[in-house]
């Protein structure tokens, strides 16, 4: 068995701030409790939760490790007292609270799945963070069925390419918003039925026509702001708004008749502070449901960038920047 090291490089947050305030630490390397396993990260997904965190305005929950990063793949090298699902050296990818941007991580294991068969440890890492927000977001809580219509806003981020490609394999019509001609290409290449430039046309108007004025029955949005209104104006009857970000502030003036009106379900979570216990269900839903569609290449991990962990900063930089097209992952 190798003997593990004592410490290890993470990525730690000094004081809050720009994407410089990323700086490499020496840290002890975690020992997995109970339930948990010891994984040496090959990869760390980047996320806008991770940003918000560098910017001092997303602190982890209570108990959570302070170093950033919710989501990573590797080999397990240690077990925690009574652990089972895996054995050492098998590879996985595990949703986290914290402690991701490491080159040790913890998991409760649970909160793992096995790397799908055809997938490289850096797309792998790629994988938890939306794959668990979408499912929750659009078919638990949102209800999507097949021949439904959703619009996706950001269309071209992780959680936007990989709505588009789950909705599309479970059977709905897919409308999504990109900042870009460049990025409602990428997102018609991935499946989406319609994509407008929200820069150059108006999303309401474009939603209605593409719908024959009967609007969209579900509605992912990370944005708010404005946008809260008029996802209001353009979902259908009956429809399903589901907030998981708000970009453009939370604090919003809207016309809530439409709520009562259209009988429109407006919902919204967070999926960092629920429990082990409902990640865990999240989890087992996946790898019966969506892990096939991953191995069988129908589902795809849409990469932008890769940096080292090092290099943390820049890969902040780069996701503020607007400018990537799927996932920007961390290799250790």
């Amino acid at each position: 068995m190798t003997t593990l090291p004592a410490t290890m490089t993470a990525i730690a947050i000094p004081v809050p701030g720009g994407p410089e305030a990323l700086v490499p630490e020496t840290r002890p390397v975690p020992q997995p409790g109970p339930g948990e396993v010891l994984v040496k990260v090959a990869a760390a997904g980047v996320n806008r939760p991770d940003v918000l965190q560098r910017a001092g305005g997303y602190p982890p929950p209570k108990g959570a490790s302070d170093i950033p990063g919710l989501e990573f793949s590797g080999e397990v090298v240690a077990l925690g007292e009574g652990a089972g699902r895996f054995v050492l050296g098998d590879k996985v990818c595990a949703l986290v609270a914290g402690g991701g941007y490491a080159e040790y991580a913890v998991v409760h294991e649970t909160n793992a799945l096995p790397v799908p068969a055809g997938v490289s440890m850096v797309e792998a890492a790629g994988i938890p963070e939306t794959f668990f927000t979408v499912w929750s977001n659009v078919f638990d809580r949102g209800g999507l069925k097949s021949g439904e219509t959703i619009l996706i806003h950001g269309g071209t981020s992780g959680i936007g390419v990989t709505a588009i490609q789950l909705a599309k394999a479970f059977g709905a019509r897919v409308l999504t918003t990109a900042g870009s001609d460049e990025k409602c290409a990428a997102a018609t290449a991935l499946g989406a039925d319609v994509a407008i430039n929200y820069r150059t046309q108006d999303f309401v108007a474009a939603v209605k026509e593409a719908t024959g004025a009967k609007g969209a029955e579900v509605i992912l949005d990370m944005v708010g702001g404005d946008y809260v209104q008029k996802n209001l104006d353009c979902v259908a009857a009956d429809g399903r708004i589901v907030q998981i970000a708000f970009l453009n502030g939370s604090r919003v003036t809207a016309d809530l008749r439409w709520l009562m009106l259209k009988r429109v379900t407006f919902t919204g979570s967070t999926l960092r502070i629920r429990d082990l216990a409902f990640k865990a269900a999240l989890a087992d839903a996946l790898k019966a449901k969506v892990w096939p569609l991953i191995e069988a290449g129908t589902v795809k991990v849409v990469m932008d960038s890769t940096y080292p962990l090092a290099e943390a900063s820049r890969a902040h930089a780069r996701m503020e920047t607007n400018a990537h097209i799927g996932k920007i992952v961390l290799t250790a």
